[in-house]
Parts: structure tokens; C-alpha cells; sequence
């Protein structure tokens, strides 16, 4: 395990830093300003994201954690375009989406993002090769055969293509996810709890395949989660407590990034608070 240092009165894993302000974003594929959310009002308002600032390098793996109710589900959802922010901005590819109507925002959704969820989100009438493919077809563009071959290598479901989904085990409908995020060469894939529904060792594939989608193709990857051992995957792991990034690491190992989860779980305990998504 790191050294760790101390910065002022806590302890901070050798492997990170506190938040700091962001540039103007470089070679960034997602950047997000000063984001906030609040659902409800008055006294039952809840404030789910606290400005919130940061920037998603291209070709990088970046994992999102923190205790439960710290606004990570929130902050992915709002950067992907699932939900509005109540004040501040994103913007993906260096399109600002927060001003979109809602059809041109489908529509980048559709050419920019992948989303890989929990439960996969096969159609269960289509075969694997047909939800593989359903991004392109939804758009009504041809398939990049080369492209597709080596994705079904990548994910090695060459023999399973004509299985439906109930045809498959959790690993495989999660590997067509995979490809199906992959497919349309996104700017980025966000990915929520992608091993959520899985047993350790299909875990452990998903989330090599996850990694070699980075290094292989220069895929930009955000990924939720409140598992340390599929954040050990990432190049960089961004803590949130209370709606706001408390930590920003590079990677780390599983026990630090526990000891980690408590130190910010403790904190949260001591100092209350609203609670977040």
C-alpha cells in the first residue's frame, strides 16, 4: 500500500490530491462547470450536486466512487444527459449540451455516448448480433464490417451472435453491451455499476475488456461504481462526498481505495448533511 501524507488534518492517499481548478480542458472529451443539481424545494430541497467542476481526458478510464448518497449516479447522469443540471454546464466533443433541445440532445446521445448499465438493456426479441448492431441501425448507418469483426473478437461471442439474450449467461449479454456501446465509436462510454449483476470472475472479464477498450482503441470510459475491486481498473479515480469531488487519484490498489471509502464514509458520519444521489 502508498505512503500516505497529511494535508492538514486528514490523511491523504499518496496517489491523490484535493480538487483543483480546471484549465480549459486540452484534449478533455467531457467537461463539466460548475454543476449543480437540487431536487425538490424549500425544506425538503435536496442538493444531489454541489458546483462541480472537472474534465475527462481522451483515451482515459476514469472511475467515479463514493459513499452512498455522495451524488456519483447523479453527476454521470447530468454529464451524459440523462438529467438537466440546475445550474452550470457540459460539454461533450466540444458540443455544450446543456442548451440543447431535447432532439438534438437524442441525437448526440445516439453519435457521442455509449452507456453500458447493470442490467444490460437487451431487447429480448432481437439477437445478440442485432442488439450488437441496434446503434447503427436506430441511425440508419451501415456497419463498418472490419470494425464489427473486431469487436466480436474483442468480446468473443463469434459462436453466440444468432443467441437471443435469454440464450445467454450475464457475462455474455454483458459483453454485447459492451460492443453495442463500442459500435458506433463514441466520443465516450459511460458505464453504470457494469458489473453490478455479475459473479466475480465474469466481473473480472467485463472489466478486462472494459480496459483493453481503452488501450486498444483509445476509448474514453467513466465508470460508476461502489466496487473497489473494478476500480482498480482505472487510470484515475474521482471521490465524491456530499455532491461535491472530494478526491482526485490516479490508481490506486483495492485497499486503498477502502480505506479510502471510510475515511470519506467517517467524515460524511461526523459532519451530516443532505443527502445525495
Amino acid at each position: 500500500m502508498s505512503d500516505v501524507r497529511e494535508q492538514g488534518l486528514e490523511i491523504v492517499p499518496e496517489a491523490c490530491e484535493r480538487p483543483r481548478a480546471v484549465g480549459e480542458g486540452g484534449d478533455a472529451v467531457v467537461m463539466a462547470r460548475d454543476l449543480t443539481r437540487r431536487y425538490g424545494s424549500g425544506d425538503a430541497a435536496v442538493d444531489a450536486l454541489r458546483g462541480i467542476s472537472i474534465d475527462l481526458a481522451r483515451g482515459r478510464f476514469t472511475a467515479i466512487m463514493g459513499p452512498s448518497g455522495s451524488g456519483k449516479s447523479t453527476l454521470m447522469h447530468v454529464m451524459a444527459g440523462l438529467d438537466e443540471p440546475t445550474s452550470g454546464t457540459v460539454r461533450i466533443d466540444g458540443v455544450e449540451i446543456t442548451t440543447l433541445k431535447e432532439r438534438q440532445l437524442t441525437q448526440l446521445r445516439r453519435d457521442k455516448v455509449g452507456f453500458i448499465f447493470q442490467t444490460f438493456n437487451l431487447l429480448p426479441m432481437l439477437t445478440a448480433r442485432e442488439n450488437l448492431v441496434l446503434p447503427l441501425t436506430i441511425a440508419g448507418r451501415k456497419s463498418d464490417d472490419a470494425w464489427l469483426d473486431t469487436l466480436v473478437r474483442a468480446v468473443d461471442l463469434g459462436d453466440r451472435l444468432d443467441h437471443r439474450p435469454s440464450e445467454l449467461s450475464g457475462g455474455q449479454q454483458q459483453r454485447v453491451a459492451i460492443a453495442r456501446a463500442l459500435v458506433s465509436r463514441p466520443a465516450v462510454i459511460f458505464a453504470d455499476e457494469p458489473t453490478g449483476n455479475l459473479d466475480s470472475k465474469t466481473g473480472d472479464e467485463v472489466l478486462g475488456l472494459l480496459r483493453r477498450s481503452a488501450d486498444e482503441f483509445g476509448q474514453t470510459i467513466v465508470m460508476v461504481t461502489h466496487d473497489a475491486r473494478a476500480a482498480t481498473v482505472a487510470d484515475r479515480i474521482v471521490f465524491l462526498q456530499d455532491g461535491r469531488i472530494e478526491l482526485d487519484c490516479g490508481h490506486m490498489s483495492r485497499d486503498e481505495i477502502y480505506d479510502t471509502i471510510k475515511s470519506l464514509e467517517a467524515t460524511s458520519e461526523r459532519g451530516g448533511g443532505g443527502s445525495a444521489r
